[in-house]
């Protein structure tokens, strides 16, 4: 897939001239995302552009740019601190929202993980929140600067080393980390989160990632970066990043996803590769999306349920919805159905039932467990209702399949 880049500037909350790049697919995004990188870095930091491409591959295009002073942009570095990195990044989104279309992912890394968390309340269009080795208070920054918070303190600001290129720190900068209330607004992000952090990170400690989940509400989650470094420096970590968060935002981005479909198409199931790994696909089933793979034990990465178990669920699906007609139908005390189902490959000899006799059939097992006051003649005909539902009648059925190739 060709990934187009495109060269752009807006003007950041100081009213300097901020330098961006848009990544993107061919065709409409699905959906915009904003990209916040590291303190001190610049939009082209290896892991915002891995992360940035991957999700320009699966159709949301990203916005990265640099912040007041840094990189590209205009503007000094000594004049900010992170509240005009926060407005830096509002202003990134209502470019976006001005000129293409609002964000519906906000990804920081580092302070810039801190700085989305604190800018999602003003956009209000941002459906999920993702931060890649972020603190959880602004102020933890405030360590880089130990050799240098005396002559900050007494002269208003010092000259300071970081990642070796100098940079200066104002007074202005060291009081406003101390005055934010991240976890507040953490508290109050109406969004999805997904945090990433490595637990060896010796920038940041895992601490902080643990103390963002626990300020988080529901929907939330977690995914370890387990050895990798806190600029994600190898390629590896990078793309595993760039992965998961392609996998799991689809999720919240369902609707917006088929609004163009046709009503045919809508009924339709469309799977494509989505490129986790050798086999991860995107399942799109009108409104819903899923995910499929193989496990690492056939070469997968495990980012999704296998086809088997796919079919499993569709058995398992029905048998439970039939269950419940039925026993509405009937006006049974029926509290509860579950139903666990296992495909296995078994010699046709050892099925009693199979009329086959040599070679290996496909065998589903199917645990049903049934909860209400019941006596055993109902659950009993229960059990002979579960063989009728219709998924279960096309297994045992004969299927015709018939395949062609889509023009284009």
């Amino acid at each position: 897939m060709t990934i187009g880049l495109e060269k752009i500037e807006f003007t950041g909350a100081l009213g300097d001239p901020l330098a961006a790049r848009m990544e993107k697919g061919p065709g409409t995004p699905r959906a915009y995302a904003l990209f916040a990188h590291c303190f001190t870095c610049s939009k082209d930091v290896f892991a915002a552009a891995r992360i940035a491409g991957a999700l320009a591959e699966r159709g949301i295009a990203v916005l990265r740019f640099d912040f007041t002073g840094l990189g590209a942009s205009g503007g000094e570095f000594a004049n900010t601190d992170f509240s005009s990195n926060v407005d830096d990044l509002v202003a990134a989104a209502a470019y976006l929202r001005e000129r293409f279309e609002a964000p519906s992912i906000l990804i920081g890394h580092s302070l810039g993980g801190a700085a989305v968390l604190a800018a999602a309340k003003d956009v209000p269009e941002a459906k999920a929140v993702v931060t890649i080795g972020a603190p959880s208070d602004p102020a933890h920054v405030r360590h880089l600067f130990d050799d240098a918070l005396e002559e900050i303190e007494t002269d208003g600001e010092a000259n300071v080393t970081l990642a070796g290129r100098p940079f200066t720190i104002r007074k202005q900068f060291l009081d406003d980390i101390a005055g934010q209330n991240l976890k507040a607004a953490i508290g109050d992000l109406h969004k999805a989160l997904l945090v990433f952090h490595a637990p060896r990170d010796e920038v940041v400690a895992i601490s902080n990632a643990a103390e963002i989940y626990a300020a988080a509400k529901h929907p939330k989650s977690f995914v370890s970066l387990d050895d990798a470094d806190h600029l994600l420096t190898r390629k590896d970590d990078a793309v595993y990043v760039a992965d998961v968060l392609a996998a799991w935002v689809t999720r919240y981005l369902g609707a917006e996803a088929v609004t163009d479909r046709s009503a045919e198409e809508a009924d339709e199931v469309i799977v494509a590769e989505n490129g986790i790994g050798p086999y991860g696909q995107d399942i799109l089933i009108g409104p819903h999306f899923l995910h499929a793979d193989e496990p690492p034990s056939v070469g997968g990465r495990n980012s999704g349920p296998t086809p088997y178990q796919l079919l499993g669920a569709a058995l398992g699906a029905c048998t439970t919805m039939t269950l419940r007609m039925y026993a509405n139908h009937k006006e049974l005390p029926l509290d509860r159905v579950s139903v666990s189902v296992r495909h296995d490959k078994v010699h046709a000899a050892d099925c009693a039932a199979c009329e086959e006799r040599e070679g290996k059939i496909d065998r589903f097992e199917r645990k049903i467990t049934i909860e209400g006051d019941l006596d055993e003649a109902t659950r009993e005909r229960l059990l002979e209702i579960a063989d009728k539902c219709p998924v279960h009648r096309t297994l045992h059925s004969e299927i015709e399949i018939v395949s062609c190739l889509r023009k284009t």
